[in-house]
């Protein structure tokens, strides 16, 4: 016995595992891609390819929410040509979230499609690239924009601004490291200033970027300045690869007028398509679509369509449309008919796209026009009146005159006179922007 307990207090102790590196296992780095490769896996030919697609394009922005695949879907029937992904976690895609994996999927008809990745690291963003390679992707591009905190504190979207080395290192090795087109969506800058514009964008060409996409305001302005077309312009002169220009793009006069002052490569639409999709229709043609209400009805009622077919049309399904569609209500509720003949020039004295939409909105309220109740009620902006709008497509089953009935009864059962009492008892910015700092 005594030899025993020797024996075991005498015994070395138990040795410490190997340290375990958790960036490395939820990077599930491959072999050979521990370092950025020395020869460039995409090529010239797939560059030029790439740069002559988007060229005078109007692009879908990457949008929160937003983009999802069928508003997405909704855009390339009005004839949107470039799509992206909503943003994607590339640290929560490699640990095979599924919610970061189902942003990846791509329907048939998108023509040209990429996925948007949030990474500050080498290595995380090659190997999300080569998932959403896999998935279908026709190019990758990288957030560098978004302000929104929770992204910020994470050290991604537009906090990569703060040091245009370390960015021009990352963009360099996630260029080199994947076998896709790889654009950079930037701000002019992380704080108040814009300054930092012209040496961000020249880091992004250093890196060897297919192209820089500039939203031409700050982190700091968010959506309370008009974007800066004049700097993108700026920059476009100065830099040899195509910038695409984003920024109050709500008509196609104003696309194709931005695009003339600054000689940009391409343009992208955010808040413009959450509010008309038929956007991308109007600057093909070169005229302005000003749907009746009853051609908005038959948008929407295609738009539940498509997250019935996505979503399923179960209790679960149908739960996951309500979270969405309400929310696209909040923007469907803003548009307003802009006809060039009468606004073209508020285009270029008002270009905040939210101020454009207050003085449209006050000089209505002013002139006192009878409104169709059915008008009203698309306009409306209570919540409570967008689900109960959405509960209605939903119910029509497809059917554009049963949908139309169902609005009627909502139009005249009361509720109106109530919501419009409330959102004209409430400040918020004439209804028109309130809430872009928060969904954009």
């Amino acid at each position: 016995a005594a030899s025993s307990t020797a024996t075991a207090a005498d015994a070395p102790p138990t040795p410490k595992p190997p340290h375990v590196d958790g960036r490395r296992s939820y990077s599930d780095v491959p072999t050979g891609l521990e370092d950025s490769p020395t020869r460039r896996l995409v090529t010239e030919e797939q560059l030029a390819s790439f740069r002559a697609s988007i060229a005078d394009e109007l692009l879908l922005a990457p949008l929160t929410k937003g983009g999802n695949l069928p508003f997405r879907r909704l855009c390339v029937d009005f004839g949107c040509n470039v799509t992206v992904s909503e943003m994607v976690f590339a640290r929560f895609l490699l640990r095979r979230n599924p919610v970061e994996k189902a942003r990846l999927r791509r329907h048939r008809s998108e023509k040209l499609f990429g996925v948007q990745l949030a990474t500050n690291q080498i290595v995380e963003g090659v190997n999300a690239a080569a998932l959403a390679a896999e998935a279908g992707a026709d190019f990758i591009d990288l957030n560098c924009g978004c302000p929104i905190h929770e992204t910020w504190k994470r050290g991604l979207g537009a906090a990569l601004l703060k040091k245009p080395k370390k960015l021009e290192r990352l963009v360099r090795g996630i260029a080199d490291g994947t076998r896709l087109p790889l654009t950079v969506k930037i701000r002019l800058g992380s704080g108040g200033s814009e300054a930092p514009a012209r040496q961000l964008a020249e880091a992004v060409e250093n890196a060897g970027a297919a192209a820089v996409i500039i939203h031409g305001r700050t982190k700091e302005q968010r959506y309370t300045r008009a974007a800066n077309w004049d700097l993108i312009g700026e920059i476009q002169r100065e830099r040899g690869i195509p910038v695409v220009g984003n920024g109050d793009i709500l008509t196609h006069y104003e696309h194709r007028d931005r695009l003339a002052r600054s000689g940009a490569h391409a343009a992208m639409t955010g808040r413009g398509a959450l509010i008309k999709p038929w956007i991308f229709k109007e600057v093909a043609e070169g005229v302005e679509w000003a749907p009746t209400p009853e051609e908005r009805v038959e948008v929407y009622l295609r738009l539940c369509s498509y997250f019935k077919e996505h979503f399923f049309t179960d209790d679960i399904g149908r739960g996951r449309y309500l979270e969405f569609m309400p929310w696209h209500f909040g923007f469907f509720c803003r548009y307003r008919p802009l006809p060039e003949d009468t606004y073209g020039a508020m285009a270029s004295e008002h270009p905040l796209l939210q101020t454009r939409l207050g003085i449209v909105a006050a000089a209505e309220q002013a002139s006192g026009a009878d409104l169709p109740r059915m008008e009203r009620l698309l306009r409306c902006e209570s919540e409570e009146a967008h689900v109960r709008l959405s509960e209605a497509l939903w119910d029509a089953d497809g059917s554009l005159d049963k949908a139309l009935e169902l609005f009627e009864t909502i139009a005249n059962d009361g509720s109106l006179e109530r919501w419009e009492a409330e959102a004209a008892a409430s400040d918020r910015d004439n209804g028109m922007g309130g809430g872009d700092a928060i969904r954009g």
